[in-house]
């Protein structure tokens, strides 16, 4: 019998820039264009035809509890900072694993570089962990 997998277990690596633990991943699609395509017939209907176009490039948001590992930082200072998206850009796979630590499906985001990092909610007396929030977009997303 074959169970339903639990997401709550994966792993990513971000190319270069590793990063040890991961909370959430948030935003994995997969998209195309629609072409509409007007016609009329040799009786004179009006014909609409549609067909796939361009895949969709998309956005992937990660969350981490903060600690001292500044992978993320690192990636988004590669491209905001020193601007310089080709050395940034990374191919970055986000692996699903069972209970066995197996791995049971895999992500690969195609040429992503770090767009946004968002840092930790910071409230005196707060006892919430920390995190911080990267997010990355890429060109294409293939899933095995």
């Amino acid at each position: 019998m074959d169970c339903t997998l639990t997401n709550n277990a994966f792993t990513i690596d971000l190319g270069r820039f590793q990063v040890d633990t991961c909370q959430s991943v948030d935003g994995l699609t997969i998209g195309q264009d629609t072409i509409e395509i007007r016609q009329v017939t040799a009786s004179g209907e009006l014909v609409i035809c549609k067909q796939p176009g361009a895949r969709q490039a998309g956005e992937v948001t990660i969350t981490r509890g903060l600690n001292g590992n500044t992978a993320f930082t690192d990636w988004v200072n590669e491209t905001l900072q020193r601007h310089s998206p080709s050395t940034a850009r990374q191919n970055v796979t986000i692996t699903l694993i069972d209970s066995m630590k197996q791995p049971v499906r895999r992500y690969q985001l195609i040429n992503a570089w770090a767009t946004s990092w968002q840092g930790p909610s910071l409230q005196a007396g707060d006892s919430t962990a920390a995190t911080e929030t990267i997010t990355l977009t890429y060109e294409d997303c293939t899933v095995e």
